[in-house]
């Protein structure tokens, strides 16, 4: 029996928000990735780092301001560092968790690049808040630098970056290999490193992309049977938060895209993973999204939850 090939999309909930919370978050994580390898499926996992890099651009900038000799770390930097201690923690976490049941399967993590669009329009209007709250003065340096900020009231501002379209994933064959070789891989960490190539050079890119966007990339491109998104919730709602919420069982892409155009699905939330879903479909028809959460993995996988999405 062949095994099912798999992206897997982990959230939030999945690493935590700091560094003790994702020690032990990425213990329960193991498990529901253990639970989908014993299930026989091929995995490449990708995940969220939006707490991270922001802990690392901040730790960095800080690190300027007390010792002014050092460089401050440019985001494709503090990206790269994410990518590095998150899998890090998620390849041991897994290793042990299958060793614990009595697999054994290498588990290894790719630096991983992405190239966008320098043309793109997000770099014109940045959207993403990260790194630390700055004074009204501090805020300025950054204006002068040619950065955006944004104001919370009451806070302080905060920087904010561009979050482009994923265009190629550049080590794409060196996880491809992988995969084939029947290791779990994890790539794409917080939607890769933007980088912009200027003839064959890659150049950093001051952003950061959706790491949806990049599961449903980095699925269409290993061509895999199913993406699976692993979120907060267990399923997609219709009315999500509301007394007439409703769970949606099963989805096809014109239903999908009629929902995502009358607004049933929040920007910052629900929505880019059915983007990612349909974006993923267009180029694999014959594939199968599932949404859901972490410990609903194991009734999901037996029809009892989550959202099937498929062309």
């Amino acid at each position: 029996m062949n095994k099912k090939k798999a992206v897997v999309s982990l959230g939030h909930e999945a690493l935590g928000y700091t560094t003790l919370e994702q020690w032990d978050a990425v213990k329960r994580t193991a498990k529901a990735l253990a639970d989908l390898v014993e299930a026989d499926y091929q995995l490449t996992i990708t995940h969220s780092n939006g707490p991270q890099v922001s802990m690392i651009h901040k730790a960095m900038t800080e690190l300027r301001r007390v010792y002014i000799d050092y460089t401050p770390a440019p985001m494709c930097v503090c990206s790269a560092m994410s990518q590095g201690y998150v899998g890090y923690d998620i390849q041991n976490a897994l290793r042990a968790e299958l060793l614990g049941r009595g697999i054994v399967k290498t588990v290894s993590t790719v630096l991983t690049q992405v190239t966008v669009d320098p043309y793109d329009e997000a770099f014109y209007a940045p959207t993403k808040v990260i790194g630390r709250y700055m004074s009204a003065e501090d805020a300025e340096t950054e204006i002068k630098k040619g950065n955006y900020v944004k104001e919370e009231p009451g806070k302080g501002f905060r920087r904010v970056v561009a979050a482009p379209r994923p265009i190629d994933i550049v080590e794409i064959d060196a996880i491809r290999a992988l995969a084939d070789a029947e290791q779990v891989v994890i790539a794409c960490g917080g939607g890769g490193i933007p980088v912009i190539e200027q003839n064959h050079v890659l150049k950093g890119a001051s952003a950061v992309i959706e790491k949806d966007a990049v599961a449903g990339r980095l699925a269409a491109s290993l061509q895999v049977d199913e993406l699976i998104i692993l979120t907060s919730v267990p399923c997609v709602y219709r009315n999500f938060g509301q007394p007439e919420q409703q769970a949606i069982s099963a989805l096809t892409v014109p239903q999908a895209k009629e929902l995502c155009e009358t607004g049933e699905f929040e920007a910052g939330t629900m929505l880019p993973k059915i983007e990612a879903a349909i974006a993923y479909l267009a180029e694999n028809p014959q594939g199968r999204v599932l949404i859901t959460s972490l410990g609903n993995v194991r009734d999901a996988l037996k029809g009892k939850s989550g959202t099937v999405i498929t062309a």
